[in-house]
């Protein structure tokens, strides 16, 4: 387990909300920091988020708990069916991250050994909601990580890993099981890429032109994590198919890898295009040394299937490798339309790129 900045994040905040509890003399402190454990959020637009609804779903648990209490009186049956009845409304009202939170300001409610019940209840929501609120000032004041470069970082980082097994894969050097292992692993972190590019899309822009420059970089994300994926599925198909690649007539084989090298360097210039690195006009796959265009790779393939069924008693696996050079094309096409993307926003916003994104290759 890593040291982020969220464990600090919900340490200060549980001491902070004991503070201010114990500060303005509410009786049980420790509800209110147990509040805050549940009220911190990776980003401020999350946080904020959840104030909103940590307060509705409160104010329905401290109500119902009320009325419970007024009407039935506190025990363990009534705490029992006025819990089920809070988590039906909460999910009724697609309040369910807050259900945990709201089950226990009911039951801190309800447990009410004071003979004056409302003011009871009036104290403990208002510590618990003074937890919310502390968690609330700590994610504002502890700004959260720059998620774009974050984003940046990882989508490069699995791209780079993905890359060097292509190449290691293509050349029949890799052990199978390794390979398979480690693509395992790039699935999680391709999960992990998702949920920095959802934190970089909740932060606020407050400006027409950040919102502009974001729009535009939303999109630029996006389609560098689905070119992330399509070549993660060529790696996939590689490692799936290795015996069929290997048994191939030689000169496909050579067309083939030489492919695959020329892709594998188109995407790693493109991320250099990006950052600023090599100029927006040039690109690997249109230039007039490229190795083979995509008509040329689909031309020789079938000329290779009429050679070996002509030849040959038994042909190569055809069904397989269409596999193969399915996935190669659709990743082809991924990558041709990034770059055209990078190109149209250096066009616009050649001087927004971050320079801890510079730094990042």
């Amino acid at each position: 387990m890593k040291l982020g900045a969220r464990i600090f994040k919900t340490g200060i905040a549980i001491s902070l909300a004991l503070f201010l509890a114990t500060l303005l003399e509410l009786p049980t402190p420790v509800f209110a920091g147990v509040a805050a454990i549940f009220a911190i959020q990776p980003s401020i637009y999350r946080s904020y988020l959840t104030l909103l609804d940590q307060v509705y779903g409160n104010l329905i648990g401290a109500s119902i708990a009320v009325i419970f209490v007024l009407t039935l009186g506190p025990n363990y049956l009534t705490i029992g069916v006025a819990a089920i009845l809070a988590i039906i409304i909460m999910l009724k009202l697609k309040l369910e991250n807050t259900v945990p939170l709201t089950l226990v300001t009911l039951i801190i409610i309800m447990d009410s050994q004071s003979d004056d019940f409302l003011v009871f209840a009036s104290l403990r929501f208002l510590t618990v909601l003074l937890g919310i609120l502390s968690a609330f000032i700590v994610n504002m004041i502890f700004l959260p990580p720059k998620y774009e470069t974050r984003l940046f970082q990882s989508i490069h980082s699995v791209s780079e890993d993905v890359i060097r097994w292509i190449r290691i894969s293509i050349r029949h050097a890799s052990d199978h099981s390794s390979v398979k292992e480690d693509i395992d692993k790039l699935t999680e972190k391709l999960v992990k890429v998702d949920q920095w590019y959802s934190f970089y899309k909740e932060e606020r822009s407050y400006t027409k032109k950040q919102q502009y420059t974001k729009a535009r970089k939303l999109v630029l994300y996006r389609q560098m994590i689905a070119t992330s994926k399509k070549s993660l599925e060529v790696l996939r198909r590689l490692n799936r198919y290795e015996n069929e690649l290997r048994d191939l007539p030689e000169q496909f084989h050579m067309m083939v890898q030489e492919r695959l090298e020329s892709l594998a360097s188109y995407h790693e210039q493109l991320y250099m295009k990006y950052i600023g690195k090599i100029r927006p006009e040039h690109s690997e796959s249109s230039g007039p040394d490229a190795v083979l265009k995509r008509n040329e790779v689909m031309s020789i393939f079938v000329k290779e299937i009429n050679l070996s069924t002509e030849v040959e008693e038994d042909e190569f696996s055809v069904y397989h490798l269409m596999h193969v050079l399915s996935a190669l094309l659709d990743y082809e096409e991924h990558l041709e339309h990034l770059d055209l993307l990078i190109i149209a926003y250096h066009n616009y916003h050649s001087e927004e790129v971050d320079r801890d994104i510079e730094n990042a290759i």
